[in-house]
């Protein structure tokens, strides 16, 4: 029985380190051209050779029928990456004049007080004066 032959896919000498994959991105108008045929595909194995021949997986399909779905062709195409943003400038401004707005009340709290205590202890020297001369 003869041994089985290596099979080379690639010169692993051509790799350096420094080479990196790079990720493949579809426009708006590809992901659209893609569902549209995807959609035409009916004879068996036609949709798994339209994956092949775009180098996609199923799953690129699903989400992006769910897009369409959602959003419309729209929702297709490029966004930025990671959450979308809550707060604007407005929003940063409102919790500026809020957090203010409170420290001011609590200084107006304590001011109060401070001048609810000057207004006894007036009382109490009048009071004081006015017993002296009696005596």
């Amino acid at each position: 029985m003869p041994k089985p032959s290596k099979v080379v896919l690639e010169d692993s000498s051509s790799f350096t380190p420094s080479q990196k994959p790079v990720r493949r991105s579809f426009t708006a108008a590809d992901k659209i051209r893609i569902l549209r045929e995807a959609e035409l595909c009916v004879a068996p194995g036609a949709l798994g050779e339209l994956l092949r021949r775009e180098g996609i997986y199923s799953s690129h399909i699903s989400k992006w029928r769910a897009l369409v779905r959602e959003h419309g062709e729209q929702g297709l195409a490029a966004r930025k990456p990671g959450p979308v943003a809550t707060k604007d400038a407005r929003d940063e401004q409102l919790a500026r004049m809020t957090r203010e707005n409170a420290r001011l009340q609590r200084e107006l709290e304590v001011a109060n007080r401070i001048i609810d205590l000057q207004k006894k202890v007036s009382e109490l020297l009048a009071h004081t004066r006015a017993t002296k001369e009696e005596s």
